[in-house]
């Protein structure tokens, strides 16, 4: 051993903590003197300065945590060189737990601990010591900081932040293959011994899975794990410290593995062959039925796509992959026909779409099988010769002529005799009929191709067997032209001539049309009916031909209107031609040859305004009539109030009478000379009050001779008035005003006042309101009145 490992061990020795000589290391040295490093230097007045040596040797305290004695903990010992050890000195402790955790003797200096410490909650405390004089309470020696460190004992366990852990690892993983890491935590002290040294191992999960001591990695320990066999594993994991030594705390957590799938298995039919049905009725489309693959992995490991790789019906049918339920679906193609083949084969390949290249060697990834499908023979409707069928005829044709047959067969093998029938929806004119033996068409009204130049028909072919299978086919029957119309004017001409026309000037310019569409166009030719002294016609070779005059001047007093036939013919055959008269007024023109005036029966116009303004001004008419038609009923109708409601109302009957009377001196309303003259009498009046219903003539009656007594001429009269229905009085109905309710005043009706003036008072008016104060000063002012006087 060399000289310098000698001298570090030594140091190393020197620092190590002594726990049993505390005191040791905390004694002072015993020159109170102070004391020289060696270390000199100059003051200004030359004299040396020595630096005084501290009293207080110093180092760190050691504890051990988790202390079980009954009495205190005995911690160390601060003592001073100038303790005499007559109790003079007195010692102070301050700092993390002085006085509570940590007590100090004061005469000797002894420290205690109080109570148990855990190292896991405070690792060292750090304290301030101090010695002084007991008398004079003056520090002997300066304040000094010292540590207490708290030594580790393995007293915690390892443990894991999961209770249980979730991982995978795919299927057929190689051995060491990685699935997780568990860690375990040791809240020991990992600088002090092995008390937080973790070791892991496995408890339970072998021999599927091994656990990394030092790491806690858990890696696959078998080759080949297989998901359809086992997917599930529990795995349990011990952390163990001191090194996973004998007498070491442990932990455990359990770890769920689930072993994920990869795509190891190819698709496989559960049978060789399939047997499927279908009519041969069934329409493109339709689905006949499905296979379906078995695949023991799962997700798109277990997706397939079906196909049909061979067979007699690769042309008849299709295969569709239906994703969601992983089948196969076989629909029709083409149309199936059982009389021409009752029975088709087809191989039908199913394979994975996601192929692992790892497990080719577990391959192929597909399947077959042999599906064979019947068809079934059904009652079909009758089939037509053609999807439509177009036929043309002339429109000149005959009654009961045949424009076409139609034909149609029963497609089954007892071929079924059919019955042709017209869908009268298609035929509304009934112009066409059908032979229901045969298909055969024919007319039974005339056609014409000017009314209508195509017929859209609907045939309906039904087995007589079974009715209800029918069949329809369309049928166009277009209409060829045949030069049956005549031509003629085109539109009606408004002709004139000048009266001082020359000879050979243009008047009018025609034209004709014709119902007709002839193959090579419409061509006609104008001429006259016969020679005309007056007017000539030109024909302009173009469906035109111009009027000319012949003669010069022309007088409408002599002859006002011409008359000029014009025949017209076409080029077709047969040649149809008509005369068309064209009316040639005879007018006074200007210079120029604009007209001015014809004669009367030609210029007699309408003078005014238009037929709109005539109409508005009508309605304006007739709205003012009606207006004052209402305005004239509302007059006369006459305003109903309601009756007294109830029988408390008491109202007020106002009659008014339009004439004041004479009283008892007004001798002429009883002139006797009046009823014994009635042509006395002035104009019969009738009453003002009402208005009678119908209102007759007065009867005019005899006069009475003077010796008549007045008795019998009152009786006459009566009699006459009685039989007479224009006589008055006449039935009136009277009407009453009534003040309403809810009035603050209540009633102000005489029936329920008092029967004398007096017994009224008149002071509550006051307390009415503003509306009652002109009543209050009139009733209340005469009441005063009528108190002073």
């Amino acid at each position: 051993m060399t000289i310098q490992q000698v001298i570090l061990l030594l140091l190393l020795w020197m620092w190590l903590p002594h726990p049993c000589r505390t005191e040791m290391l905390f004694r002072r040295t015993p020159d109170l003197r102070p004391k020289s490093f060696g270390a000199r230097a100059s003051g200004n007045d030359g004299k040396a300065i020595h630096r005084q040596k501290r009293g207080w040797m110093w180092n760190q305290f050691f504890l051990l945590e988790e202390y079980t004695g009954s009495d205190y903990q005995y911690v160390g010992k601060l003592h001073s060189d100038q303790d005499k050890g007559d109790g003079s000195l007195k010692y102070i402790l301050s700092g993390d737990g002085a006085g509570t955790l940590f007590i100090i003797d004061e005469k000797t200096g002894d420290i205690h601990a109080t109570r148990r410490i855990d190292r896991e909650e405070k690792a060292f405390y750090t304290l301030r010591a101090q010695a002084i004089n007991r008398r004079t309470l003056r520090p002997v020696e300066p304040e000094s900081e010292f540590v207490i460190k708290i030594h580790d004992i393995n007293d915690n366990e390892p443990t894991f932040p999961e209770k249980i852990y979730t991982a995978s690892v795919p299927e057929m993983s190689v051995v060491g293959t990685s699935v997780v890491q568990v860690t375990a935590t040791d809240a020991d002290d990992p600088s002090y011994g092995n008390s937080a040294r973790v070791i892991y191992s496995i408890l339970q999960g072998q021999p599927y899975f091994s656990v990394e001591p030092e790491t806690g990695i858990i890696r696959t320990a078998l080759p080949n794990m297989n998901r359809e066999n086992r997917e599930q594993y529990q795995v349990v994991i011990q952390a163990k410290d001191m090194g996973g030594q004998m007498g070491g705390l442990s932990g455990t957590t359990t770890v769920n593995i689930t072993l994920t799938d990869v795509n190891d298995n190819p698709p496989r039919f559960p049978q060789s062959t399939i047997h499927l049905r279908i009519p041969e009725s069934s329409p493109v489309g339709t689905a006949i039925g499905s296979v379906k693959a078995t695949d023991a992995d799962t997700g798109k490991n277990a997706e397939v796509e079906y196909r049909i790789i061979d067979g007699d019906g690769t042309d008849m049918f299709d295969i569709v992959t239906q994703k969601d339920t992983q089948e196969g679906i076989i629909t029709v193609r083409k149309p199936l026909d059982y009389e021409t083949r009752r029975l088709y084969t087809l191989k039908v390949e199913a394979e994975n779409t996601h192929v692992d290249p790892r497990f080719y060697y577990l391959g192929p990834f597909k399947d077959t099988t042999i599906v064979k499908i019947s068809i079934e023979d059904v009652d079909e409707p009758p089939i037509f010769s053609r999807s439509s069928y177009l036929f043309e005829v002339h429109e000149d044709i005959e009654l009961g002529t045949i424009i076409g047959t139609v034909m149609a067969r029963d497609p089954d093998s007892a071929s079924s005799p059919i019955r042709f029938s017209l869908d009268r929806h298609t035929d509304l004119d009934r112009i066409f009929n059908i032979h229901s033996g045969n298909g055969s068409i024919y007319t039974s009204k005339p056609l014409d191709r000017e009314i209508s130049q195509w017929h859209n028909l609907s045939v309906i072919a039904a087995e007589i067997n079974n009715p209800k299978d029918t069949t329809r086919v369309p049928v166009y029957v277009r209409i060829l032209d045949v030069n049956d119309n005549a031509p003629q004017f085109a539109v009606f001409y408004d002709t004139f001539v000048c009266e001082n026309a020359r000879a050979g000037q243009l008047i009018q310019t025609i034209s004709a049309v014709d119902k007709d569409d002839p193959l090579g166009g419409q061509k006609f030719f104008f001429s006259l009916a016969a020679v005309n002294p007056n007017f000539t016609v030109q024909d302009n070779e173009d469906n035109t031909a111009r009027i000319l005059t012949r003669r010069n001047g022309f007088s409408r007093h002599e002859i006002s209107t011409y008359l000029l036939p014009v025949v017209i013919s076409d080029n077709d055959y047969p040649i149809q031609s008509s005369t068309g008269t064209l009316t040639i007024r005879v007018c006074a023109c200007d210079s120029r040859g604009n007209m001015q005036s014809c004669n009367a029966e030609a210029l007699l116009l309408p003078a005014g305004l238009s037929t709109g303004a005539l109409v508005a001004i009508l309605l304006c008419i007739i709205i003012l009539l009606v207006i004052v038609v209402l305005f004239a009923a509302l007059k006369r109708q006459r305003k109903k109030e309601p009756l007294i409601l109830s029988k408390e109302d008491i109202r007020d009957n106002i009659v008014s009478y339009n004439d004041e009377g004479g009283g008892e001196e007004d001798t002429q309303a009883f002139d006797i000379g009046t009823l014994r003259n009635p042509a006395a009498i002035e104009d019969k009046k009738l009453r003002r009050d009402i208005i009678p219903e119908t209102l007759f003539v007065p009867r005019r009656t005899p006069s009475a001779p003077d010796n008549t007594d007045v008795r019998d001429f009152i009786n006459q009269r009566l009699k006459e008035h009685d039989t007479d229905p224009s006589a008055p009085p006449y039935d009136s109905l009277a009407t009453y005003a009534y003040e309403g309710n809810d009035s603050i005043a209540e009633s102000l009706s005489s029936l329920e006042s008092g029967t004398t003036e007096g017994d009224q008072n008149y002071d509550y008016l006051r307390e009415w309101g503003p509306r009652f104060n002109k009543l209050a000063e009139m009733y209340g002012g005469g009441e005063s009145d009528k108190d002073t006087s």
